[in-house]
């Protein structure tokens, strides 16, 4: 068995991220609902103006990411760490992967000064939220996330306020 290593994802694993994201949403249920590209996520981690980070596991082969991005919080007025997505390979997992990604992400906020690292887990996902309580993670019960998309995000913008 080789060794796993983390590494900051660098632009040659997006090919492989990307199949990684794919198999995530395969896992969550979802496995027609990634829009993302190549040529999308090579821009959002690598572009200009980087919308995001990644660090992967890596073994002989990437078996694992996570993608994170900053945040900031108005009530600590400090910036914090905000996980996207993170997804072990299901032949891999057991070994350590995930956790190993938390605690580079925990030591990134750190070295950043972060007031807090934040993600979000879907309900039925028992095994994860197992996990994340394991590693003292606290769920968010008074908190409702909402999102706005596509037709209703193009009416809620072009809604005239009440300045004109």
């Amino acid at each position: 068995m080789a060794s796993i290593s983390l590494r900051p994802a660098q632009p040659d694993d997006v090919p492989a991220l990307l199949g990684l994201v794919h198999d995530l949403a395969i896992y969550e249920r979802a496995p027609t609902a990634v829009e993302m590209t190549a040529p999308m996520l090579h821009a959002a981690l690598f572009g200009d103006a980087p919308l995001a980070r990644a660090v992967v596991a890596v073994a002989d082969d990437i078996l694992g990411f996570a993608v994170y991005f900053t945040t900031f919080s108005t009530w600590t007025g400090k910036a914090g760490l905000y996980l996207e997505d993170l997804f072990v390979k299901p032949e891999a997992r057991g070994r350590g992967i995930g956790k190993a990604l938390l605690r580079h992400l925990a030591g990134e906020a750190i070295r950043r000064d972060c007031a807090r690292l934040e993600w979000q887990v879907l309900d039925w996902n028992e095994p994860a939220i197992a996990f994340y309580k394991s590693l003292g993670a606290e769920p968010l019960d008074e908190w409702t996330r909402y999102r706005v998309k596509g037709a209703a995000l193009a009416a809620l913008a072009n809604q005239e306020t009440l300045h004109g």
